[in-house]
């Protein structure tokens, strides 16, 4: 066997032996990193808030996808809660993500986190009331969270924020 031959032979080995083989499809995330097992209908909503607070900080928008159904809605009351003529609303996915990067993330929040949460279940659907907590910024009971169960999942259906009035 020549020179040539030799060395054409161990570039063929080391290069397929190097090439990845056919891999399978990484799984859809899950929330198991913030959930636990076993956790209560109130134990996983309180969850879902906490890493939305962390998604806004961590300005981690993949995050915050996972925790809102598809037919979200996030409402901004503009603290006049008695009159939804003013308000501004996102409807759908998509919009409730655009969101969070036109509007929150260009804020740099380094702060969130819901305080003084009260959750009302009922069935497959559920309320919170907490209070508004963002950097410096505190509004009691400034937010109205509403969630839905969903293929034993709970999801972020709305929220609606600006309750508090000036």
């Amino acid at each position: 066997m020549g020179k040539r031959t030799l060395i054409f032979l161990l570039l063929l080995i080391l290069v397929t032996g190097c090439t990845a083989s056919p891999s399978t499809p990484t799984p859809a995330p899950t929330l198991s990193f913030i959930l636990p097992a076993h956790a209560t209908d109130h134990e996983a909503i309180l969850a879902l808030l906490r890493a939305e607070s962390r998604g806004v900080v961590n300005q981690d928008i993949d995050l915050l996808a996972m925790l809102w159904s598809e037919d979200a809605v996030v409402v901004d009351a503009k603290h006049t809660p008695e009159n939804p003529l003013d308000d501004t609303r996102w409807e759908g996915i998509d919009a409730v993500l655009d969101r969070y990067v036109t509007l929150v993330f260009p804020g740099n929040p380094q702060f969130a986190e819901p305080g003084d949460v009260t959750i009302v279940v009922t069935g497959e659907q559920a309320e919170a009331v907490s209070t508004t907590q963002i950097g410096e910024e505190r509004s009691p009971a400034g937010d109205r969270w509403t969630f839905v169960k969903r293929n034993g999942r709970w999801w972020i259906q709305s929220l609606t924020y600006n309750l508090e009035p000036d």
